[in-house]
């Protein structure tokens, strides 16, 4: 391999050994409790090797959030346009993709759910992009609500507003009982059970 090349290969290794293990101590103990000395020890560099990479330890949560957005979200659109034709389809669709995701990559999906709660109301650009996320999932389940309000498969006795925050406190509760229950709860017996309750209490009462 050509220097040039070897070279990179170690910067792109470095800077994800890195990630992984702010990730994993950041779920684990916390953003706050976290410093950079432990992500460096963690990762088996040297505290200014990981400063060489990322300016601040805001820095490193900002592309983690980053990372999380393009796992989370960014698929979600394209998802739930090719789901079937009716709300309650597309809500299915929804949960499907996430659990899929619990599955896939669960540190990201706990990143969100646990940064937006130690996050709050810090004023700092990492609770901006949090929110920021957040809204997008809001919106994107919120259309989906409106949609099977207007054509009578979901029901209208209860606002939009709030069926939309239920749907997420569900799937973010949900992620975060089966972290908390390691061993004691089958994911997709679990994700079963949501997705059948929830989708039970969406829809229009006859």
């Amino acid at each position: 391999m050509p220097k040039a090349g070897k070279k990179e290969g170690q910067r792109v290794a470095s800077i994800e050994r890195i990630l992984s293990c702010a990730i994993d101590l950041f779920v684990k103990d916390g953003y706050r409790a976290t410093t950079v000395d432990v992500i460096a020890a963690r990762a088996g560099l040297t505290k200014g090797a990981v400063y060489f990479y990322f300016k601040s330890k805001e820095a490193i949560m900002l592309r983690l959030l980053d990372e999380a957005e393009a796992i989370v979200v960014e698929p979600l659109t394209t998802c739930i346009d090719r789901a079937g034709p009716s709300a309650i389809d597309k809500i299915a669709t929804f949960l499907n993709h996430q659990s899929g995701i619990a599955f896939t990559h669960p540190q990201h999906l706990l990143l969100l759910i646990l940064m937006s709660i130690e996050f709050y109301g810090s004023n700092t650009e990492n609770e901006v992009r949090v929110r920021s996320i957040y809204r997008r999932l809001y919106a994107i389940v919120d259309r989906i609500i409106h949609q099977g309000q207007a054509e009578g498969s979901i029901r209208t006795d209860i606002r939009s507003h709030e069926l939309t925050s239920v749907v997420v406190a569900e799937h973010d509760g949900t992620l975060v009982e089966w972290y908390r229950r390691p061993g004691e709860l089958e994911g997709k017996s679990l994700a079963k059970a949501v997705r059948l309750t929830l989708l039970d209490g969406l829809k229009t009462r006859l």
